[in-house]
């Protein structure tokens, strides 16, 4: 799922190719796409582009009189820029919005099409869409100390809840529990004053160093590969390969659709997080420690 660096990417990418353009035609693909009924989508066209903003992980065009589009691509939604008039895409295409600079198409991989978009008319209504989250790097320390400690949960719970923290989701989650050298499960309220203060610094300085990242790369291109497995991440996506610190193989806890990368020498001192659907199968024989771990595998391969 497009998390916050990736937001702030598509929407450098598409101010100087949207923003004061006039939307000339809607053309939907997908019946799913469209989760509102009032305005309907035709009040967006023929309407000037006014800017862009970010609610969450959702991208937000304003347009001439009050009337707002927002978009939440969820995990497999893209935006991709073509010519003018171009042709839906047939498998992963869900809509073409005609502007008079060019075309800007909304895809979705896979058979279930989570992506959404709502048109919203006034600026109240589009309050209704935020999640209410803190932006990360707006606020100060206590203002961040405070909303985390709110409720007891485990870091990557609360790092990744909207409704705590704007835009932060599992993969820059994994990367900023790496960068400041906690577990993924350590409960909010557990924390002593340097490790909130740690991880302060490690959201700021992960957000800001990727967001600068993607744009350098990206240049004055459109971004055509969003994805949240890049080369240059630490322990996100990168299970089994080696620490770029410590060199020990980067562990993981899966649950559900996702799953959560650490290092256990450098989060978790050496100790190993269970697995819920291992541990369940291997109860007493699951693993505790890294070098308990490496045992078993050397015996297995005997």
């Amino acid at each position: 799922m497009p998390e916050l660096p990736d937001v702030l990417l598509y929407i450098h990418a598409l101010e100087p190719r949207v923003v004061g353009e006039t939307v000339e035609k809607v053309r939907l693909a997908s019946p799913f796409l469209l989760r509102s009924v009032e305005p309907p989508i035709q009040e967006a066209e023929n309407r000037k582009v006014l800017g862009l903003c970010r609610l969450g992980k959702r991208i937000v065009f304003e347009l001439e009189g009050d009337i707002f589009l927002v978009f939440h691509l969820m995990i497999a939604g893209r935006f991709r820029w073509r010519p003018p008039r171009a042709r839906i895409p047939g498998k992963l295409g869900l809509a073409a919005f005609d502007l008079s600079s060019g075309t800007l198409v909304l895809t979705e991989a896979g058979s279930v099409k989570r992506a959404s978009l709502h048109v919203v008319s006034g600026v109240g209504n589009l309050s209704r869409h935020d999640p209410g989250g803190i932006e990360v790097l707006e606020c100060g320390l206590e203002d961040f100390r405070r909303v985390l400690v709110s409720e007891n949960h485990t870091l990557k719970r609360s790092l990744t809840d909207p409704r705590l923290f704007s835009g932060i989701g599992n993969a820059y989650s994994d990367e900023i529990l790496y960068r400041a050298r906690l577990s993924p499960m350590k409960q909010t309220r557990h924390m002593d004053d340097a490790e909130i203060e740690s991880l302060f610094t490690a959201v700021r300085d992960v957000l800001r160093d990727w967001c600068l990242r993607l744009q350098e790369e990206t240049g004055d291109g459109f971004p055509e590969r969003v994805t949240a497995f890049r080369p240059g991440m630490a322990v996100h996506g990168r299970y089994r390969e080696p620490c770029p610190e410590c060199g020990a193989r980067v562990q993981r806890i899966r649950y559900a659709a996702n799953e959560c990368n650490y290092c256990a020498r450098c989060q978790t001192g050496g100790r190993l997080l269970a697995d819920r659907s291992l541990s369940r199968l291997l109860k007493g024989d699951w693993p505790r420690t890294l070098e308990e771990l490496e045992e078993i595998r050397t015996e297995r391969s005997l």
